[in-house]
């Protein structure tokens, strides 16, 4: 596997934006987010000032949300918290090779976004838009030809690939179909020469101790915010 710098994973949201996503990105200065219906993701330089600020509020709006992920900075006063999550970031170790088991695992597309909404409403893995699909592959398992499971790619900072909307169905939970989505995504990636790697919240045992299951190692501890624009 191609060596890649870690780095880059302290500022995934930028690095995702300035590069492999510049085409679903709104940018302004150093101040640059999501398209909407693609991500509410947001970002500022790491040492951002109140020019950033400002250019980041007249790409969202009055009013607008931004959620800042990771991103060390905090906004002006005037942005109103909304919320504030600890979690953690998770990469995929260095010459670990993937195992991938693909037996019944499909790609998904436009045309399967109203189950995946659908299924993201019911089981809360994180942000899920119209559009998010967009951000790159996305794989799901059916049963009776109902979408169950489904997992894929999020940000994409230089040599790496996030793993993310990991999630399955309350009825047929505890049948390894999350290991067996999450599996397929990482040998695809390694395939790429990239590494993967994810967030999850700290609240989150179970999800911990299967990605540890699977070969993920703790990385960082982060903190995710989320602020509305005045």
């Amino acid at each position: 596997m191609t060596s890649v710098d870690a780095a880059v994973l302290d500022d995934p949201v930028g690095a995702s934006l300035r590069g492999h996503h510049a085409g679903l990105a709104r940018q302004l200065g150093r101040a640059a987010t999501y398209l909407p219906d693609v991500a509410t993701f947001s970002a500022v330089s790491p040492t951002a000032d109140s020019t950033d600020w400002r250019h980041l509020a007249r790409l969202l709006g009055s009013g607008g949300f931004a959620d800042m992920f990771s991103c060390p900075a905090i906004p002006p006063p005037d942005w109103e918290p909304v919320f504030v999550l600890e979690g953690r970031q998770m990469i995929w170790p260095r010459d670990r090779p993937g195992q991938a088991g693909t037996h019944g695992v499909v790609e998904l597309g436009a045309a399967d976004v109203p189950e995946m909404l659908d299924l993201a409403a019911r089981t809360q893995p994180g942000p899920f838009w119209p559009r998010t699909h967009e951000l790159g592959t996305y794989l799901g398992i059916r049963m009776g030809g109902r979408l169950v499971a489904m997992a894929g790619e999020r940000l994409r900072p230089p040599g790496w690939t996030e793993i993310s909307a990991v999630c399955t169905a309350p009825e047929v939970r505890g049948r390894g179909h999350a290991a067996r989505l999450v599996g397929a995504l990482a040998a695809d990636i390694l395939s790429r020469n990239e590494r993967p790697f994810l967030h999850v919240a700290e609240t989150n045992t179970a999800a911990i101790a299967l990605y540890e299951r699977l070969g993920f190692e703790s990385r960082t501890h982060v903190t995710f915010r989320g602020f509305r624009t005045p």
